[in-house]
Order: C-alpha cells, then structure tokens, then sequence
C-alpha cells in the first residue's frame, strides 16, 4: 500500500539534480541501466520504492529493491549499478542525509532504555527491508512537497520520525553509531575524511591511527569493519576515483594527472586504474567525454 503511493509520490516530484524543496532529502528516477561507474556513497538513509540497484564495498556487494532500505554511515568509495531501469518502469527513489548531530540530538532525547553502541565498529553500509512504519513516514515526508504551508513546521518532525525508525530498527547500530562521537565508526569516520583530504600525500598507518585516537591494532580492525578495505586499499580508491574525474576535463594529460593523485610511476597509475576501470585512463577518458552518466552512490 504504502509503495504504491511513495512510487508515485517519487515519479511527480523528481528533479534531474535529485534534490527537493525539503532540506535533505532526495529523490531518484532513473530510466536505464547503465554499466557500474564509481562514486562517493555520502552519509544517507537510501529506500527503493520501484527498481533495484546493485553496490559494492571492497569485496562486499549490496544489493536492493522495492521495499527495502540501505544506510551509508560513512561516505566511501562505491560503485554502483541499477539493475532494472528502463523508460517504462524507471527506478525511483527515496534518500534522506543523515546527519551526525541529528542522530546524537535524538540518542539524548530518546528513553533511557534505548541502544548507545555495541563495541567494534560495524560495516559502514547495511541493508535490511523497509518496515511499514518506515515507509509510512516517507510517504508523508512526501506528500508535504504539494503542502507547502504545512512543510517548515512538520517536515522536521516527519524527518525526526524517519531517523527515529532507523535508529530503533534492524541496521540501528551502524546509524547510532555515527552520533556518538567517541565511537568506533566515528573514530573510522575521522581516518576516511583525513585520507580524503589527503590522497595523493604517502601516510603512514601509524599516524592515521593516532589521529583517529586508536591503537594500531584497533585502527587495523575497526577500518577493515567500516570500508571492506585496509586504509593503503582506500587511499587508492580515492586516488583513483579523483583521477577519473579529473581525465573528464584532461584527457590528453594522463601523465599529470596520475602525478596530481599521487602517483610517481606512470606504469604503475595506468595498469592500477586499467584494473580498476577496465580500460586504461586515455581510453576510458575518451568514452566518458562521450558518454553522460549516471552517478553510482547510494541514490542515483
């Protein structure tokens, strides 16, 4: 009941740069299937009302459709592919941000009784089936884009009702987590926005686990925990996700731009981002001028 009118709710108010007149919250419609292509999946709460969509993490693979829910707690490299998309039956899509101080703002209101943390850090994305009351809740999220009178004083309230339903629900402790600012997950969360910032500078572990505040060990395991890769592996994701992007507007420059992201040695930029794209960076430049893509994150 509640994905029928959510498909069509989705269907009317999709804009082509996924946005809506509600602060934070997004909506997908996507008509084809394209092949998979990488992106950052940002920190979000993702509900698939029409279609499926497939990601992978590292090694790990995602995979949903109608009804059910993904949460990204951390932003990380993903690639991303949907499944089944076309003009007739386009995927269509819910996303809410989730927002650090939103969630430790609801953890210090809620009951005594409710759930901090569970210790180790958990996987940085999760995915389960959509409870009716989940979807109820975006259903009426929805339906305040034609009340425009009635949208600044209960779409916050809506909002806090949708998080609260995550927070309390099968993938809750990964999304606790991310308020909780002595956690492991935020503790990770510091390590991957440092390596962000810092992807084309040699690091040592040693010293992106004293930043982060954990031992060596703890740093190792929890990260492994959050990314599905070890930080060496998702320095070189970023790396490689930059390059990408920047070949877009320099594809005669290959050499450079391999120096830009970090890499000293031609040979070794080329046959990495061949590996990781399936062609190597000129090639797979001059396909992407040519071709207009779908972003792969968590919602299209």
């Amino acid at each position: 009941m509640y994905l029928e009118e959510l498909r069509t709710l989705l269907a009317r108010h999709a804009r082509p740069d996924g946005t809506t007149a509600i602060d934070g919250v997004l909506i997908s419609k996507v008509d084809r299937s394209d092949p998979p292509a990488p992106s950052m999946s940002g920190t979000v709460l993702a509900v698939i009302a029409q279609g499926a969509k497939r990601l992978a993490l590292g090694e790990r693979v995602y995979e949903y459709g109608p009804g059910q829910y993904l949460v990204a707690s951390v932003n990380l490299p993903v690639t991303g592919q949907f499944t089944r998309a076309d003009p007739g039956q386009p995927a269509l899509g819910f996303g809410l941000v989730l927002e650090p101080s939103a969630v430790a703002e609801l953890l210090q209101a809620g009951p005594a009784d409710t759930p901090r943390t569970g210790g180790g850090a958990p996987s940085g994305i999760a995915v389960s089936d959509a409870p009716a009351a989940l979807l109820d809740a975006a259903v009426r999220l929805l339906r305040l884009l034609d009340e425009p009178r009635d949208r600044a004083a209960l779409a916050p309230l809506v909002k806090r009702e949708i998080l609260w339903r995550v927070i309390t629900g099968e993938q809750g402790a990964t999304v606790r987590q991310l308020g909780l600012a002595d956690s492991s997950l935020s503790h990770v969360s510091r390590a991957v926005r440092w390596i962000r910032e810092h992807y084309a500078q040699p690091f040592r572990v040693e010293d992106v686990a004293r930043l982060s505040g954990m031992s060596v060990s703890a740093f190792y395991r929890n990260f492994q925990a959050v990314t599905a890769m070890s930080p060496i592996q998702f320095q070189k994701q970023i790396r490689l996700q930059e390059a990408r992007l920047l070949l877009t507007t320099h594809p005669g420059d290959v050499t450079g731009v391999g120096h830009r992201v970090g890499y000293d040695n031609p040979s070794q930029f080329s046959r990495e981002y061949r590996r990781q794209f399936g062609a190597p960076p000129s090639r797979d430049a001059a396909r992407l001028r040519q071709t207009v893509r779908t972003p792969a994150g968590v919602l299209p």
